[in-house]
């Protein structure tokens, strides 16, 4: 594939997924409004390290524990690539 082709098409991927977390956002909020409560949670990953927040302790703990999987994926891939690559 061309340069120009693969930028395009990372460009659309990070414009998708800015649209979906606002809609998840926008539903999370409506859905809320109407029984009352909201419990949620988000990680930033940056590298290896995962920054997590929550609003109960129940979110943290499931984000904090998706993150740690993810971040062992993203470990695991990377060393396999790299075991490829040579």
């Amino acid at each position: 594939m061309e340069f120009q082709t693969l930028v395009s098409i990372g460009l659309i991927l990070i414009f998708v997924g800015i649209a979906l977390i606002i809609l998840t956002l926008l539903a999370f909020f409506f859905q809320a409004a109407r029984k009352g409560k909201l419990k949620g949670g988000g990680a930033i990953l940056i590298g290896p390290v995962p920054i997590v927040f929550g609003m109960d302790k129940e979110s943290l703990k499931s984000v904090l524990r998706l993150s740690i999987v993810l971040m062992v994926l993203l470990i695991v891939f990377t060393l396999i690539i790299l075991a490829l690559t040579k």
